[in-house]
Protein backbone atom coordinates (compact mmCIF):
# COMPACT_ATOMS: atom_id res chain seq x y z
CA UNK A 1 0.00 0.00 0.00
CA UNK A 2 1.25 3.48 -0.81
CA UNK A 3 -0.02 6.99 -0.38
CA UNK A 4 -0.30 9.59 -3.12
CA UNK A 5 2.60 11.69 -1.81
CA UNK A 6 5.62 12.08 -4.13
CA UNK A 7 8.49 9.65 -3.46
CA UNK A 8 10.85 12.41 -2.26
CA UNK A 9 8.54 13.43 0.62
CA UNK A 10 10.09 13.53 4.08
CA UNK A 11 9.16 10.91 6.63
CA UNK A 12 7.28 13.53 8.65
CA UNK A 13 5.24 14.52 5.58
CA UNK A 14 4.42 10.89 4.95
CA UNK A 15 3.43 10.37 8.56
CA UNK A 16 1.22 13.44 8.54
CA UNK A 17 -0.63 12.00 5.57
CA UNK A 18 -0.92 8.54 7.15
CA UNK A 19 -2.45 9.66 10.47
CA UNK A 20 -5.63 11.69 10.20
CA UNK A 21 -8.15 12.65 12.89
CA UNK A 22 -10.62 9.84 12.18
CA UNK A 23 -8.64 7.34 10.11
CA UNK A 24 -5.17 5.78 9.93
CA UNK A 25 -3.41 4.18 6.99
CA UNK A 26 -2.90 0.42 6.88
CA UNK A 27 0.82 0.74 6.18
CA UNK A 28 1.32 1.97 9.76
CA UNK A 29 0.87 -1.64 10.85
CA UNK A 30 3.01 -3.34 8.22
CA UNK A 31 5.80 -1.04 6.96
CA UNK A 32 9.25 -2.17 8.26
CA UNK A 33 10.59 1.40 7.93
CA UNK A 34 7.83 2.74 10.16
CA UNK A 35 8.50 -0.05 12.65
CA UNK A 36 12.21 0.85 12.74
CA UNK A 37 11.30 4.50 13.40
CA UNK A 38 8.96 3.43 16.21
CA UNK A 39 11.78 1.60 17.96
CA UNK A 40 13.88 4.76 18.00
CA UNK A 41 11.17 7.38 18.55
CA UNK A 42 8.97 5.49 21.00
CA UNK A 43 10.44 2.31 22.46
CA UNK A 44 13.96 3.68 22.90
CA UNK A 45 12.91 7.20 23.88
CA UNK A 46 9.79 7.27 26.03
CA UNK A 47 9.18 5.42 29.30
CA UNK A 48 8.40 1.73 28.72
CA UNK A 49 7.07 -0.74 31.27
CA UNK A 50 9.57 -3.54 31.91
CA UNK A 51 8.58 -5.43 35.07
CA UNK A 52 7.76 -5.18 38.74
CA UNK A 53 9.95 -4.89 41.82
CA UNK A 54 8.22 -7.92 43.33
CA UNK A 55 9.90 -10.08 40.68
CA UNK A 56 13.28 -9.39 42.28
CA UNK A 57 12.36 -9.20 45.98
CA UNK A 58 15.76 -10.10 47.48
CA UNK A 59 19.24 -8.60 47.06
CA UNK A 60 21.02 -10.09 44.02
CA UNK A 61 17.78 -11.39 42.47
CA UNK A 62 17.50 -10.98 38.72
CA UNK A 63 15.03 -11.70 35.93
CA UNK A 64 15.38 -11.39 32.17
CA UNK A 65 13.02 -9.00 30.42
CA UNK A 66 12.45 -7.21 27.13
CA UNK A 67 12.43 -3.51 26.35
CA UNK A 68 11.48 -3.27 22.71
CA UNK A 69 13.86 -5.68 20.99
CA UNK A 70 16.50 -5.30 23.70
CA UNK A 71 17.31 -8.27 25.95
CA UNK A 72 17.36 -6.75 29.44
CA UNK A 73 18.34 -8.14 32.83
CA UNK A 74 16.39 -6.54 35.68
CA UNK A 75 18.54 -6.85 38.80
CA UNK A 76 18.39 -5.81 42.42
CA UNK A 77 21.88 -5.15 43.76
CA UNK A 78 23.02 -5.82 47.31
CA UNK A 79 21.91 -2.33 48.35
CA UNK A 80 18.40 -2.89 46.99
CA UNK A 81 18.70 -0.67 43.90
CA UNK A 82 16.99 -1.82 40.69
CA UNK A 83 19.03 -1.87 37.48
CA UNK A 84 18.12 -2.63 33.87
CA UNK A 85 21.23 -4.06 32.22
CA UNK A 86 21.58 -4.95 28.55
CA UNK A 87 22.38 -8.64 28.24
CA UNK A 88 25.65 -8.16 26.38
CA UNK A 89 29.31 -8.48 27.25
CA UNK A 90 31.27 -5.26 26.67
CA UNK A 91 34.13 -7.27 25.17
CA UNK A 92 32.78 -9.25 22.19
CA UNK A 93 29.01 -8.83 22.57
CA UNK A 94 28.21 -12.33 23.83
CA UNK A 95 25.15 -12.78 26.04
CA UNK A 96 26.21 -12.91 29.68
CA UNK A 97 22.98 -14.34 31.10
CA UNK A 98 21.13 -17.45 29.90
CA UNK A 99 18.75 -18.16 32.78
CA UNK A 100 15.29 -16.61 32.90
CA UNK A 101 15.78 -15.67 36.55
CA UNK A 102 17.97 -16.37 39.53
CA UNK A 103 20.08 -14.89 42.29
CA UNK A 104 23.66 -13.81 41.71
CA UNK A 105 25.88 -10.89 42.58
CA UNK A 106 27.67 -11.16 39.24
CA UNK A 107 27.42 -12.32 35.63
CA UNK A 108 30.23 -14.15 33.81
CA UNK A 109 30.47 -14.14 30.03
CA UNK A 110 30.86 -17.73 28.78
CA UNK A 111 32.95 -16.66 25.76
CA UNK A 112 36.10 -15.19 27.38
CA UNK A 113 35.25 -15.16 31.08
CA UNK A 114 34.75 -11.44 31.61
CA UNK A 115 32.80 -10.91 34.84
CA UNK A 116 30.47 -8.08 35.84
CA UNK A 117 28.68 -6.97 39.01
CA UNK A 118 24.89 -7.16 38.91
CA UNK A 119 24.99 -3.37 38.68
CA UNK A 120 26.96 -3.58 35.41
CA UNK A 121 30.52 -2.66 36.47
CA UNK A 122 33.38 -4.81 35.20
CA UNK A 123 34.89 -6.98 37.95
CA UNK A 124 37.66 -8.64 36.01
CA UNK A 125 38.92 -10.48 32.94
CA UNK A 126 41.23 -13.51 32.54
CA UNK A 127 44.88 -13.21 31.55
CA UNK A 128 44.94 -9.56 32.42
CA UNK A 129 48.53 -9.01 31.29
CA UNK A 130 47.20 -8.81 27.74
CA UNK A 131 45.49 -5.59 28.77
CA UNK A 132 48.32 -4.18 30.83
CA UNK A 133 47.24 -5.69 34.13
CA UNK A 134 44.21 -5.53 36.40
CA UNK A 135 41.78 -2.61 36.25
CA UNK A 136 43.27 -1.41 32.96
CA UNK A 137 39.97 -1.75 31.08
CA UNK A 138 37.13 0.65 31.92
CA UNK A 139 34.36 -1.08 29.95
CA UNK A 140 31.08 -2.07 31.58
CA UNK A 141 27.76 -3.62 30.61
CA UNK A 142 25.30 -1.43 28.79
CA UNK A 143 22.25 -0.30 30.69
CA UNK A 144 18.95 1.49 30.23
CA UNK A 145 19.74 5.16 30.75
CA UNK A 146 16.93 6.01 33.16
CA UNK A 147 15.15 3.59 35.49
CA UNK A 148 12.28 4.47 37.79
CA UNK A 149 9.29 2.80 39.38
CA UNK A 150 5.81 3.69 40.54
CA UNK A 151 3.99 1.47 43.04
CA UNK A 152 6.60 -1.16 42.20
CA UNK A 153 5.98 -1.00 38.42
CA UNK A 154 9.42 -0.62 36.85
CA UNK A 155 9.88 1.51 33.73
CA UNK A 156 12.94 2.28 31.66
CA UNK A 157 13.90 4.96 29.14
CA UNK A 158 16.98 5.15 26.92
CA UNK A 159 16.60 8.93 26.68
CA UNK A 160 19.01 10.82 28.94
CA UNK A 161 16.55 13.70 29.18
CA UNK A 162 12.81 14.08 28.95
CA UNK A 163 9.69 13.89 31.09
CA UNK A 164 9.98 12.17 34.46
CA UNK A 165 8.13 8.90 34.95
CA UNK A 166 5.41 10.63 36.96
CA UNK A 167 5.01 13.18 34.18
CA UNK A 168 4.79 10.37 31.63
CA UNK A 169 2.16 8.52 33.65
CA UNK A 170 0.03 11.61 34.17
CA UNK A 171 -3.49 10.64 35.22
CA UNK A 172 -2.71 6.94 34.93
CA UNK A 173 -0.67 7.18 38.13
CA UNK A 174 -3.99 7.54 39.91
CA UNK A 175 -5.24 4.38 38.21
CA UNK A 176 -2.23 2.45 39.46
CA UNK A 177 -2.99 3.87 42.91
CA UNK A 178 -6.54 2.55 42.55
CA UNK A 179 -5.14 -0.92 41.95
CA UNK A 180 -2.85 -0.69 44.98
CA UNK A 181 -5.75 0.45 47.20
CA UNK A 182 -7.42 -2.91 46.58
CA UNK A 183 -4.70 -4.44 48.75
CA UNK A 184 -5.28 -4.32 52.52
CA UNK A 185 -1.57 -3.49 52.72
CA UNK A 186 -1.63 -0.99 49.87
CA UNK A 187 0.78 -2.97 47.69
CA UNK A 188 0.63 -4.97 44.47
CA UNK A 189 2.85 -7.89 43.45
CA UNK A 190 3.36 -9.36 39.99
CA UNK A 191 5.09 -12.55 41.08
CA UNK A 192 2.63 -15.23 39.98
CA UNK A 193 4.60 -15.92 36.79
CA UNK A 194 4.22 -14.55 33.28
CA UNK A 195 2.60 -16.29 30.34
CA UNK A 196 4.05 -15.46 26.92
CA UNK A 197 1.74 -15.12 23.92
CA UNK A 198 3.42 -14.64 20.55
CA UNK A 199 1.10 -12.89 18.11
CA UNK A 200 1.63 -12.46 14.38
CA UNK A 201 0.38 -8.91 14.50
CA UNK A 202 1.66 -5.38 14.93
CA UNK A 203 1.92 -4.21 18.54
CA UNK A 204 -0.35 -1.22 17.91
CA UNK A 205 -3.31 -3.48 17.13
CA UNK A 206 -3.03 -4.82 20.68
CA UNK A 207 -2.61 -1.38 22.25
CA UNK A 208 -5.68 -0.09 20.41
CA UNK A 209 -7.78 -3.08 21.41
CA UNK A 210 -7.16 -2.92 25.14
CA UNK A 211 -9.65 -0.12 25.71
CA UNK A 212 -11.84 -0.79 22.68
CA UNK A 213 -15.31 -1.26 24.15
CA UNK A 214 -16.88 -1.86 20.74
CA UNK A 215 -15.64 -5.44 20.28
CA UNK A 216 -16.45 -7.43 23.47
CA UNK A 217 -20.08 -8.23 22.64
CA UNK A 218 -19.03 -9.69 19.29
CA UNK A 219 -15.59 -11.19 19.86
CA UNK A 220 -16.37 -12.59 23.32
CA UNK A 221 -20.12 -13.05 22.97
CA UNK A 222 -19.96 -16.84 23.03
CA UNK A 223 -18.01 -16.82 26.30
CA UNK A 224 -20.37 -14.36 27.92
CA UNK A 225 -23.29 -16.53 26.87
CA UNK A 226 -21.84 -19.80 28.12
CA UNK A 227 -20.67 -18.41 31.45
CA UNK A 228 -23.57 -16.05 32.05
CA UNK A 229 -21.04 -13.25 32.58
CA UNK A 230 -22.42 -9.73 33.12
CA UNK A 231 -19.32 -8.20 31.52
CA UNK A 232 -20.89 -7.91 28.09
CA UNK A 233 -23.55 -5.53 29.34
CA UNK A 234 -20.83 -3.11 30.45
CA UNK A 235 -19.96 -2.53 26.78
CA UNK A 236 -23.22 -1.64 25.09
CA UNK A 237 -25.28 1.38 24.06
CA UNK A 238 -27.17 1.09 27.33
CA UNK A 239 -24.05 1.20 29.49
CA UNK A 240 -23.23 4.22 31.62
CA UNK A 241 -19.50 3.37 31.49
CA UNK A 242 -17.25 5.74 29.55
CA UNK A 243 -14.13 5.55 27.42
CA UNK A 244 -11.66 8.23 28.48
CA UNK A 245 -8.68 9.74 26.71
CA UNK A 246 -6.28 10.35 29.60
CA UNK A 247 -3.71 12.18 27.46
CA UNK A 248 -0.18 11.05 26.65
CA UNK A 249 -1.52 8.15 24.59
CA UNK A 250 -3.16 6.63 27.69
CA UNK A 251 -6.81 5.61 27.85
CA UNK A 252 -9.28 3.78 30.05
CA UNK A 253 -12.63 2.11 30.12
CA UNK A 254 -14.14 3.62 33.26
CA UNK A 255 -16.64 1.02 34.42
CA UNK A 256 -17.29 2.64 37.79
CA UNK A 257 -20.59 4.29 36.77
CA UNK A 258 -22.05 0.84 36.11
CA UNK A 259 -20.83 -0.61 39.40
CA UNK A 260 -22.08 2.40 41.34
CA UNK A 261 -25.58 1.80 40.01
CA UNK A 262 -25.72 -1.58 41.73
CA UNK A 263 -23.69 -0.48 44.78
CA UNK A 264 -22.70 -4.09 45.53
CA UNK A 265 -19.23 -4.74 47.00
CA UNK A 266 -17.16 -7.16 44.86
CA UNK A 267 -19.54 -7.15 41.91
CA UNK A 268 -16.60 -5.84 39.83
CA UNK A 269 -14.87 -9.16 40.57
CA UNK A 270 -17.92 -11.21 39.67
CA UNK A 271 -18.58 -12.33 43.22
CA UNK A 272 -20.13 -11.19 46.50
CA UNK A 273 -18.61 -10.19 49.81
CA UNK A 274 -19.96 -13.38 51.41
CA UNK A 275 -17.63 -15.39 49.14
CA UNK A 276 -14.51 -13.50 50.25
CA UNK A 277 -15.33 -12.45 53.84
CA UNK A 278 -11.74 -12.30 55.10
CA UNK A 279 -10.68 -9.97 52.29
CA UNK A 280 -13.66 -7.66 52.77
CA UNK A 281 -13.07 -7.52 56.52
CA UNK A 282 -9.40 -6.68 56.01
CA UNK A 283 -10.28 -3.91 53.56
CA UNK A 284 -12.79 -2.38 55.96
CA UNK A 285 -10.24 -2.50 58.75
CA UNK A 286 -7.66 -0.75 56.56
CA UNK A 287 -9.75 1.83 54.74
CA UNK A 288 -12.57 2.56 57.16
CA UNK A 289 -15.33 4.64 55.61
CA UNK A 290 -13.64 4.59 52.19
CA UNK A 291 -13.74 0.79 52.02
CA UNK A 292 -17.29 0.60 50.64
CA UNK A 293 -16.51 2.85 47.70
CA UNK A 294 -13.30 0.95 46.92
CA UNK A 295 -15.03 -2.43 47.14
CA UNK A 296 -17.83 -1.25 44.86
CA UNK A 297 -15.70 0.51 42.22
CA UNK A 298 -13.02 -2.15 41.93
CA UNK A 299 -9.91 -2.20 39.76
CA UNK A 300 -8.96 -0.03 36.78
CA UNK A 301 -9.12 -1.00 33.11
CA UNK A 302 -6.38 1.22 31.73
CA UNK A 303 -3.90 1.20 28.84
CA UNK A 304 -0.66 3.03 29.68
CA UNK A 305 1.26 4.06 26.56
CA UNK A 306 2.96 2.30 24.95
CA UNK A 307 2.79 -1.18 26.45
CA UNK A 308 1.28 -1.59 29.94
CA UNK A 309 -2.31 -2.76 30.16
CA UNK A 310 -3.95 -3.19 33.57
CA UNK A 311 -7.10 -5.24 33.04
CA UNK A 312 -8.61 -5.33 36.52
CA UNK A 313 -7.25 -8.68 37.74
CA UNK A 314 -4.33 -9.11 35.36
CA UNK A 315 -1.52 -7.14 33.81
CA UNK A 316 -0.24 -7.28 30.22
CA UNK A 317 3.17 -6.25 28.94
CA UNK A 318 3.29 -5.78 25.14
CA UNK A 319 6.70 -5.96 23.44
CA UNK A 320 7.34 -5.58 19.69
CA UNK A 321 9.34 -8.09 17.64
CA UNK A 322 8.77 -6.97 14.05
CA UNK A 323 6.28 -4.93 12.06
CA UNK A 324 4.02 -7.99 11.96
CA UNK A 325 4.87 -9.69 15.24
CA UNK A 326 4.84 -8.99 18.97
CA UNK A 327 4.79 -10.83 22.27
CA UNK A 328 2.19 -10.18 24.94
CA UNK A 329 3.19 -11.19 28.46
CA UNK A 330 0.40 -11.61 31.00
CA UNK A 331 0.19 -12.32 34.71
CA UNK A 332 -2.38 -12.31 37.48
CA UNK A 333 -2.41 -9.35 39.86
CA UNK A 334 -1.55 -10.30 43.42
CA UNK A 335 -2.63 -8.05 46.29
CA UNK A 336 -0.57 -8.13 49.47
CA UNK A 337 -2.67 -9.19 52.44
CA UNK A 338 -5.38 -10.75 50.24
CA UNK A 339 -4.64 -14.49 49.91
CA UNK A 340 -8.34 -15.27 49.58
CA UNK A 341 -8.62 -13.05 46.51
CA UNK A 342 -5.23 -13.89 45.04
CA UNK A 343 -6.10 -17.55 44.50
CA UNK A 344 -9.19 -16.53 42.59
CA UNK A 345 -7.22 -14.02 40.52
CA UNK A 346 -4.79 -16.71 39.40
CA UNK A 347 -7.61 -19.13 38.61
CA UNK A 348 -9.58 -16.56 36.64
CA UNK A 349 -6.48 -15.40 34.77
CA UNK A 350 -5.70 -18.96 33.72
CA UNK A 351 -9.26 -19.32 32.47
CA UNK A 352 -9.13 -16.11 30.45
CA UNK A 353 -5.53 -15.68 29.24
CA UNK A 354 -3.90 -19.03 30.00
CA UNK A 355 -2.77 -21.56 27.34
CA UNK A 356 -6.34 -22.82 27.05
CA UNK A 357 -7.92 -19.53 28.10
CA UNK A 358 -10.90 -18.16 26.28
CA UNK A 359 -10.66 -14.37 26.17
CA UNK A 360 -7.11 -13.93 24.87
CA UNK A 361 -7.58 -16.65 22.26
CA UNK A 362 -10.49 -14.66 20.83
CA UNK A 363 -8.53 -11.42 20.83
CA UNK A 364 -5.43 -12.98 19.28
CA UNK A 365 -7.50 -14.36 16.44
CA UNK A 366 -8.77 -10.84 15.77
CA UNK A 367 -5.27 -9.31 15.92
CA UNK A 368 -3.92 -11.75 13.35
CA UNK A 369 -6.93 -11.38 11.08
CA UNK A 370 -6.43 -7.60 11.22
CA UNK A 371 -2.75 -7.99 10.35
CA UNK A 372 -3.61 -9.99 7.26
CA UNK A 373 -6.32 -7.49 6.37
CA UNK A 374 -4.15 -4.35 6.49
CA UNK A 375 -1.96 -5.78 3.76
CA UNK A 376 -4.84 -5.85 1.27
CA UNK A 377 -4.66 -3.21 -1.44
CA UNK A 378 -8.10 -1.71 -0.82
CA UNK A 379 -9.48 0.01 1.13
CA UNK A 380 -6.24 1.46 2.43
CA UNK A 381 -7.58 3.08 5.60
CA UNK A 382 -8.77 1.95 9.03
CA UNK A 383 -11.66 3.99 10.39
CA UNK A 384 -11.52 5.34 13.98
CA UNK A 385 -14.39 7.83 13.87
CA UNK A 386 -16.82 6.04 16.18
CA UNK A 387 -18.25 8.45 18.75
CA UNK A 388 -16.43 11.55 17.53
CA UNK A 389 -19.76 13.37 17.10
CA UNK A 390 -20.80 12.76 20.70
CA UNK A 391 -17.59 13.23 22.66
CA UNK A 392 -17.68 15.40 25.75
CA UNK A 393 -15.24 16.76 28.31
CA UNK A 394 -15.43 15.52 31.90
CA UNK A 395 -14.91 17.51 35.10
CA UNK A 396 -11.16 16.90 34.94
CA UNK A 397 -10.82 18.16 31.38
CA UNK A 398 -10.46 14.74 29.75
CA UNK A 399 -12.26 13.83 26.55
CA UNK A 400 -14.77 11.04 27.08
CA UNK A 401 -16.99 8.92 24.87
CA UNK A 402 -19.49 6.18 25.54
CA UNK A 403 -18.44 2.67 26.47
CA UNK A 404 -18.26 1.63 22.80
CA UNK A 405 -16.61 4.72 21.29
CA UNK A 406 -13.10 4.92 19.80
CA UNK A 407 -12.08 7.88 21.93
CA UNK A 408 -9.06 6.04 23.34
CA UNK A 409 -7.79 5.07 19.89
CA UNK A 410 -7.87 8.65 18.70
CA UNK A 411 -5.92 9.70 21.77
CA UNK A 412 -3.39 6.94 21.13
CA UNK A 413 -2.78 8.03 17.55
CA UNK A 414 -2.52 11.70 18.44
CA UNK A 415 0.27 11.02 20.93
CA UNK A 416 1.93 8.47 18.64
CA UNK A 417 2.12 11.09 15.90
CA UNK A 418 3.64 13.66 18.27
CA UNK A 419 6.39 11.25 19.32
CA UNK A 420 7.12 10.03 15.82
CA UNK A 421 7.50 13.59 14.52
CA UNK A 422 9.77 14.70 17.36
CA UNK A 423 13.28 15.70 16.30
CA UNK A 424 15.23 14.21 19.18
Amino acid sequence: MTTTLPPDSTFEQRLDALIQPTRVHGSLYSDPEIFARELEKIWYTTWVFVGHESEVPEPNDYVRKKLGRQDVIMTRDRDGQIHLLLNRCAHRANLVCDDAQGNSSSFRCPYHGWTYRNSGELLGYPYNKGYGGKNAVDLKMGSVTRVDSYQGFVFGSFAAEGPSLVEHLGATAGEIDRLARLSPEGKVALNAGWLQHKTKANWKLLAENETDGYHPQFVHGSIFGVTGSPIGALYSDNSTAVTRNLGGGHSENDLRPEFRKFNEPMRWFGTTESRVPDYVAAMRATHGADAERILVEGAPHVMIFPNLFIAEIQVFNIQPVAADECVQYSTAVQLLGAPELNKRMISQSIGSVGPAGMLLADDTEMYERNQRGVQMREPEWLDVRRGVVREAVDDNGFTIGTATDETGMRGFWSHYKTLMEANR
